[in-house]
């Protein structure tokens, strides 16, 4: 098992050599952001990876690291990915997004554009702007369900990954630390409500891949699976993988006891559709 899991790394890195071009940051609001921050020196931008456009399958994920909406871990849930994805000839868009402060819609902004971003680069990227999805670690995947279930017309995705994700905002299950950066430390109930990703979900949700640790103390796997059985009862075609262990924030760390399993059960799902 470890020589095959060894196989399977080395295959990976050298298909993305191969086929990976020179990754490029765009600054995401060039003039003035839609929604201003209180911290005036925090800015948003994505790092392009892009496949080698004869592999490129047309679609694109945006990824949102996790930090509990105080950092970003940009690596091993954000620029990480990019091998693994641009081998599946899929470009990778990393968000840097801002920091909420209380104020959920700075961050919320910065992953719609962002998902904009990719539709309106489409064209010269190879993207099929009908094939974009979002990704998102922990808090960033609190902001990729956000978008998934809230977003409109240009900014919705066409589907959602999620790794470990805080979902919900309501007092007894979320992650204090994401829900107090988020939205303030005594946010009004229906704030709460509007920002619980569970409570959101309707039948034009789009599809979702969602992966956690049974053993997750961090964020308590009820998040995960609360928003499987929403999708679940709303039709909403959904992929659901609880690992026995790992804990919490792993992302692209082969020292996940289920890297390997991990990431053939996520390339079947993407072959899926």
């Amino acid at each position: 098992m470890k020589r095959y899991a060894w196989v399977m790394m080395l295959m990976i890195c050298f298909s993305t050599v191969v086929m990976a071009q020179k990754p490029f940051d765009v600054d995401l609001w060039p003039k003035k952001p839609q929604v201003k921050s209180e911290d005036h020196s925090d800015t948003a931008r994505v790092r392009v990876f892009l496949p080698n456009a004869k592999e490129a399958t047309g679609r694109a994920v945006v990824i949102c690291p996790g930090g509990g909406y105080q950092h970003l871990a940009m690596e091993h849930e954000g620029y990480d990915w990019a091998t693994f994805f641009n081998q599946e000839g899929i470009a990778v868009i990393v968000l840097k997004y801002r920091m909420p402060h209380g104020n959920p819609k700075v961050p919320v902004s910065d992953a719609e554009e962002a998902i904009r971003l990719v539709r309106r680069n489409s064209g010269n990227w190879h993207i099929n702007p009908n094939d974009v999805g979002i990704m998102g670690s922990s808090a960033g995947g609190h902001l990729a369900s956000t978008i998934a279930t809230h977003a409109e017309k240009d900014a919705k995705p066409n589907f959602q990954i999620l790794f470990y994700p805080v979902i919900t905002m309501m007092p007894d299950i979320t992650h204090g630390g994401s829900h107090n950066n988020l939205l303030g430390k005594e946010p009004k109930k229906n704030l709460e409500r509007e920002y619980s990703s569970d409570l959101q979900v309707s039948r034009v949700t789009p599809r979702a891949w969602i992966a956690l640790s049974d053993d997750d103390h961090g964020v308590l796997p009820a998040n995960g699976v609360n928003y499987y059985l929403e999708l679940y009862r709303h039709d909403v075609p959904a992929s659901l993988h609880v690992y026995p262990k790992g804990g919490h924030g792993w992302g692209f760390r082969s020292s996940f006891l289920y890297h390997i399993e991990m990431l053939l059960d996520l390339k079947s799902w993407l072959k899926s559709f």
